[in-house]
């Protein structure tokens, strides 16, 4: 196992920080960022939190990503079209998200189009977000290839998370998150990193036979949750997102985790329900169902495990020692 270090919320936030402006982010775009990052870890999802800002710095001085994009918001009625200029995605989520807060009250729903974005970590932080303020939420995105259409060879699709929340009634959002594949592929390039195998039923290598390899895996392709299913589904997506903001297919986008080539400029579209505006009394109803569910032993809402790891955390995180080392080598280049 690699050496890992002890370090306070504040730590980690302070050297990320740092580090971002260090790479030319100003200061609302590297705060988007290192919060969206950190809740991520607090959430016990470490393939989505800080080991992905030094992917994202690099790209930032390579030129991969634009450091200086400001996002473009052009409001259309229940429409929001977002341009995240090639920047990180975290910043246009968030005025895309602040935008169709304002329009949904009006409109009852409303699609948010972020065109020419970037990895948008935890798909379930803007739909969470959302039903907090009472509101019904889905989000989608599409990524790099990773996945083959069924019956394929060949890697076209992204891994394509899917997330959704629902407010409830004194109580944490209802919240489920899931990849397309059978798991999201920050967990392979997680284990790539720590010199650890994954499990046969992950992936692909690139002659089509399962692999306990990580780097094996990533010249391959991911396997789609429910097979077939999931790889209709991953298409679906596709064309939701990139389709919908004309941006970058998965076969189209260059990766997320090197900092050569042209941006990946893939595509998020979150989408916004007001349900006061579609029945009365619907959080009472709501309920009727997650008790119905809780009443058998065994079940749990989802976003239950990340609610109770959010609140066991104590400001505290572990992180690898080369992660920290990365951070700090980017910090001192201000």
């Amino acid at each position: 196992m690699n050496d890992a270090a002890d370090m306070t919320e504040e730590a980690a936030r302070s050297l990320s920080m740092a580090a971002m402006r260090a790479r030319g982010f100003g200061e609302s775009e590297a705060a988007a960022t290192v919060e969206a990052l950190l809740d991520a870890e607090r959430d016990g999802l470490p393939s989505h939190g800080l080991s992905r800002l030094p992917f994202y710095l690099d790209q930032a001085a390579s030129g991969k990503v634009r450091a200086t994009a400001i996002p473009l918001v052009e409001v259309d009625g229940a429409v929001v079209r977002v341009d995240a200029g090639h920047g990180l995605a975290f910043p246009a989520v968030a005025e895309g998200l602040a935008a169709g807060l304002c329009q949904v009250r009006e409109s009852g729903l409303v699609a948010i189009s972020i065109a020419r974005s970037h990895h948008f970590g935890v798909a379930g932080a803007p739909v969470e977000a959302a039903a907090r303020q009472g509101l019904m939420a889905m989000a989608f995105s599409n990524a790099p290839a990773a996945m083959a259409p069924w019956g394929g060879n060949r890697p076209l699709y992204g891994t394509n998370p899917i997330a959704f929340a629902c407010p409830r009634r004194d109580a944490e959002p209802l919240l489920i998150d899931l990849s397309l594949s059978r798991v999201a592929r920050g967990k392979v390039m997680l284990a790539k990193k720590q010199g650890q195998p994954i499990p046969d039923d992950w992936a692909l290598d690139i002659e089509g036979r399962p692999t306990t390899d990580a780097d094996a895996a990533l010249a391959g392709s991911m396997i789609p949750a429910g097979d077939a299913k999931g790889a209709a589904l991953a298409l679906m997506v596709e064309l939701l997102t990139a389709g919908l903001a004309g941006s970058h297919f998965g076969f189209q986008a260059s990766s997320f985790f090197d900092a050569e080539g042209e941006a990946p400029s893939i595509a998020q579209l979150i989408l916004l329900f007001d349900p006061a505006r579609f029945s009365s009394g619907f959080l009472e109803h709501a309920e009727t169902l997650f008790a119905a569910m809780q009443d058998q032993p065994g079940v749990r809402l989802p976003g239950e495990r990340r609610y109770r790891l959010r609140r066991e955390g104590g400001g505290q995180l572990t992180l690898p020692t080369a992660l920290v080392a990365a951070l700090e080598a980017h910090a001192e280049i201000g």
